[in-house]
């Protein structure tokens, strides 16, 4: 059975395969097809992002489809960046200049007033029907970034149980407790129901 991941993200793909390795699925992406859709992420929720480019690829290749949504909420910020997470510094925004954007805003705040969450949401479009499942892990924004690892705002987001930013971590480290890492394991379970019923 084939799987398309609705994203252009190489580092989610790595993720995502990593995480659905020993699946019976042909994992599928973009370098799979000559026309692949790039759809605007015009929602103003995760839930809608997600459906929205998962709906799209589902469409486009009339193969089901998974895509992801992921957001960085700041309480101090009133859950920003959230929903805007990868064009917080705008429409040519980096990893790079989305973390530095965020340290500027919470500059000089002390740390229990440093918390956040990453949420990710995960959109299956399997058959028509749509199958929704997200994942949450809670931590705090650092004063300035730490690690080479990961992507996005991992440099910044620590991890308190194990002391660690998420850039600080192997992938193995990560996706056993990251928020993608646990929504993916619920998609897993999805997946595999899915699968069963296929055949």
């Amino acid at each position: 059975m084939k799987l398309v991941l609705a994203t252009n993200n190489e580092d989610k793909i790595t993720e995502i395969r990593a995480c659905l390795a020993d699946l019976e699925l042909e994992i599928m992406t973009r370098a799979d097809f000559e026309n692949f859709p790039d759809p605007p992420e015009t929602a103003n929720t995760l839930e809608g992002n997600a459906e929205l480019k998962a709906r799209a690829i589902s469409d486009s290749t009339s193969l089901p489809a998974l895509a992801d949504d992921t957001g960085l909420e700041v309480a101090a910020l009133n859950g920003a960046p959230g929903v805007f997470s990868a064009r917080y510094s705008g429409e040519d925004a980096t990893y790079e200049s989305n973390c530095a954007k965020l340290l500027r805003e919470m500059e000089g705040l002390p740390e229990d007033k440093r918390g956040a969450r990453f949420r990710t949401v995960i959109a299956i479009v399997w058959d028509r029907d749509l199958k929704l499942v997200d994942g949450v892990v809670d931590g705090r924004i650092t004063e300035s970034p730490r690690g080479a690892s990961g992507f996005g705002y991992d440099p910044v987001f620590l991890y308190p149980p194990a002391g660690k930013t998420f850039a600080e971590m192997t992938l193995e480290e990560k996706n056993e407790i990251s928020h993608r890492g646990k929504a993916l394991a619920q998609a897993r379970g999805v997946l595999e129901k899915l699968l069963k019923s296929s055949f």
